[in-house]
This record gives C-alpha cells, structure tokens and sequence, in this order.
C-alpha cells in the first residue's frame, strides 16, 4: 500500500514542477496565450488537488503505528499546493492582461480603480482564509474517524479477549464437574468397602466366638 502512496508522491512531484513552471510564465504572456496557459494551470491545480486526495485515502489504510511519518509529509504537501496556488492567483493579475483579469472577475469597464483592485485582493485573501479553514476542518475530521477506527479496533479486540475469558470459563465448570462426579464415585466405592470390610470383621469375629464357644463347651 505504502508504494501506491510514493507512486502518487513522484506524480505530484512532476506535477507541481510543471505548474510552477507555467506560473512563473504566465505574467510575461498576453492575451490568448495568456488566458490558455492559466486554463492549462488551473487544470493542473486541479489534478493535483485530486491527487492529495488520493494520499489522504491511502494515508486511510496504512496501520495508526505507521501513519505518523506519512501524515507529516502529507502536510507539507498541501502546504506546498497552498503557496503554489497562492502564487498562480498573483501571477494572473501581474503584469500584462492586468486590466482585462480585473475586468472579468469585476465586470467593470477599463478604468477599474486602485481601491477596486484593492478590494479583489482582498477577497481573494479571504477565500485562502476560508479554504484554509476548510483544510483545516477537513483534516480535523479525518483525525476525528482515525481515532473513531482506533476505539473501534479496541473495542473488538475486548471483545474477543471477553469471549475467551467466557469459553475458558465453561471449559473449567464443566472440568470442575467432572472432577467432582470423578470424586464422588471414588467417595462412594471407599464407603462401601470399608462396610464391606466391617461386615467381613463381625463375621470372622462372630466365627472365632462360636468355634471358642464350641470347643469351651465341648459340643
């Protein structure tokens, strides 16, 4: 599973190489070659995005003993998407095709003012803001359902133990009772040969009394 995790490393790897490459492009472009390479970008952005899920879901099944190491790398990974895409969003309103970006996102005419640009800034932070907080709140729950799994895991393992504890426990009461049927027919048989062997006792006696008797009173 682990090499499944570097397969998605090395392709994310390749991925954000060329996309910071194109980022560092796109301001000396213009006009149509301009807005095709920031489609091409945002294509790329996107698929690297798809492919931190992808890490996230394999991180899923990796053993909680093992995750700690991939969990860290996965981090520096978002963050390092998180910059790049930061950078993208300020390479599209730098230099040329300024005013036409502004234009589309605004839809104002040229003369856009200082404080209009000021304000698309600004709204722009705020939507890193709130990504990030959902970043944030993503990774939040995914915590959240490890640590569900683990108490689950632990849970059953409990189980398990309690049911053995149960079937040895049968195992010793019926032992028990066949140790006790065991000695309860050894406690009979004692019984009954020492009435046995108290009867054999008078009846010898009785015989020496008589033979005694006999020859006593020579009959």
């Amino acid at each position: 599973m682990s090499s499944d995790f570097e397969v998605y490393e090395q392709d994310f790897g390749t991925l954000t190489a060329e996309i910071t490459n194109k980022v560092g492009r796109i301001p000396k472009l213009s006009g149509d070659d301009k807005k095709s390479m920031v489609a091409n970008v945002e294509k790329q952005m996107e698929e690297a995005r798809e492919l931190l899920e992808q890490m996230d879901l394999e991180i899923r099944e990796i053993p909680l003993q093992s995750r700690g190491l991939f969990s860290t790398r996965m981090k520096s990974y978002k963050q390092e998407l998180e910059k790049l895409d930061k950078d993208f969003k300020r390479s599209r309103i730098a230099y040329s095709d300024e005013v036409n970006l502004r234009n589309e996102l605004l839809g104002e005419d040229g003369n856009t003012s200082e404080n209009q640009r000021a304000c698309l800034l600004d709204n722009t932070e705020r939507l890193e803001r709130s990504t990030r907080r959902l970043e944030a709140g993503y990774q939040l729950t995914v915590e959240t359902e490890q640590i569900g799994q683990e108490i689950l895991e632990n849970l059953h393992h409990d189980k398990e133990k309690i049911q053995r504890a149960r079937e040895r426990l049968r195992e010793t009461d019926t032992n028990l009772g066949k140790s006790s049927r065991i000695l309860t027919g050894m406690l009979r048989r004692i019984i009954q040969n020492r009435i046995l062997m108290f009867i054999l006792g008078a009846i010898i006696l009785l015989t020496i009394v008589l033979a005694i008797y006999f020859a006593v009173t020579g009959h």
